[in-house]
């Protein structure tokens, strides 16, 4: 006898509600703005640090804290608000997230003082952790299942733009105007996807949607990914985190060639999400193992090489090309292999990969008073190694 879970799951697969042929596409694009506008606010504050710091009176590293406490507050967030929302439209959904995104970006831009500031991110953070467990089968769901990996690979290369233009572009605002407006872009930002999600985004019920449930439903590979993910993540950051560091005190790069390594290496994790995204559908498994060793070579090259100049820029490049795919990749894998509802389990991977974030920009600190720079950067490239044996070892069980 078929259970209800099992009938929904045909239903949904047999009979997908997608919006007009214009329709798709609009959505498509909002989501992409949302994206690119969460992304950036993420990340805004590490550009505005100072300019933030000198205007409410407060250390840096306590600026710092709007960034830490942020990607914190999506690790342990992304999970309950998945599944407390899990019955409410998508559409639904994304509205009060975005909603929410401009509310605490006006909130932010007002703010006279860190702890309103502070309170501002918390809720732009828990818009966030929702937001990227929801869009993924949102925005698969508009098209036709053979083009998944490639409306993914959009997505993500619209939150890669947040790092090479996005940041850019708000720090360079904030120093020629005040930090705060940048931070009232945000809002406008989110109005216009808004808007644009309330009036075409059909509204049904979350379980009947096209992409609410994986394609070929596998625990085993869902628990592989999770793990591989955290672990490079973990790996990634600690390093990553370290970066600026590493350029100049290793490297021996001046103060202006690391801002333009940086926007480099930036450019190298956009390509990446380009070149991957273009693949996932062909090639779900090899994108993601590939794009793990790429970063495990790129980060102990840069290691055993990194104070050599030439070797230390190519070896830059290939870790900023495979950053954004791993997290891209997982993602799409969670289409495929989540044992249940894709959002919980979209929801549960950029819970594990934020908190690998935390995890290695804490292992980095502790690592720098044992050893210099380099030495975050080798056990970042051990543990993103670590990541490929777990990968590795599911293969060979499947194959």
């Amino acid at each position: 006898m078929d259970t209800t879970a099992d009938g929904t799951r045909r239903a949904a697969r047999a009979g997908p509600r997608r919006p007009g042929s214009w329709r798709g596409p609009a959505v498509l694009g909002a989501l992409m703005l949302s994206a690119f506008t969460f992304n950036t606010a993420e990340n805004l504050p590490v550009g505005l640090l100072d300019a933030i710091s000198r205007s409410l009176r407060v250390s840096p590293s306590t600026v710092g804290l709007l960034v830490t406490g942020y990607g914190g507050t999506v690790a342990l967030a992304s999970l309950p608000l998945a599944h407390g929302t899990r019955a409410v439209p998508r559409r639904h959904v994304l509205t009060g997230l975005l909603a929410a995104l401009v509310l605490s970006s006006l909130l932010a831009a007002s703010a006279r003082s860190y702890g309103p500031l502070l309170a501002a991110r918390l809720l732009t953070a828990l818009a966030q952790a929702l937001f990227w467990a929801v869009t993924g089968p949102v925005a698969v769901g508009l098209f036709a299942p053979e083009v998944r990996g490639r409306v993914i690979g959009a997505l993500s290369v619209a939150g890669s733009l947040a790092l090479v233009a996005g940041v850019p572009t708000g720090t360079w605002l904030g120093g020629r105007t005040d930090w705060r407006v940048p931070m009232a872009a945000l809002a406008a930002l989110g109005l216009v996807s808004l808007v644009t999600i309330a009036a075409l985004l059909p509204t049904s019920p979350p379980e009947s949607e096209p992409a609410a449930y994986g394609t070929a439903p596998d625990t085993r590979r869902f628990a592989t990914v999770l793990t591989a993910g955290a672990l490079s993540a973990t790996g990634a950051f600690t390093g990553y985190t370290y970066l600026v560091r590493f350029l100049g005190a290793v490297s021996g790069f001046s103060p202006g060639a690391v801002d333009l390594l940086l926007v480099a290496f930036g450019t190298a994790c956009l390509a990446g999400v380009g070149i991957t995204g273009a693949l996932l559908d062909r090639f779900p498994r090899a994108a993601l193992a590939t794009a793990v060793a790429v970063q495990a070579v790129g980060m102990l090259g840069l290691c055993a090489s990194g104070t050599h100049p030439v070797p230390a820029v190519v070896f830059l490049a290939l870790t900023g090309g495979a950053l954004g795919p791993v997290f891209m990749a997982a993602q799409h894998e969670m289409l495929i292999c989540a044992p249940g509802r894709t959002d919980i389990a979209l929801a549960a991977n950029s819970g594990a990969y934020n908190a690998g974030i935390a995890a290695g920009a804490a292992l980095g600190a502790l690592i720098l008073p044992l050893a210099d720079v380099r030495g975050a950067f080798l056990a970042g490239g051990l543990l993103t190694t670590g990541a490929c044996l777990v990968l590795l070892a599911e293969s060979i069980r499947v194959g």
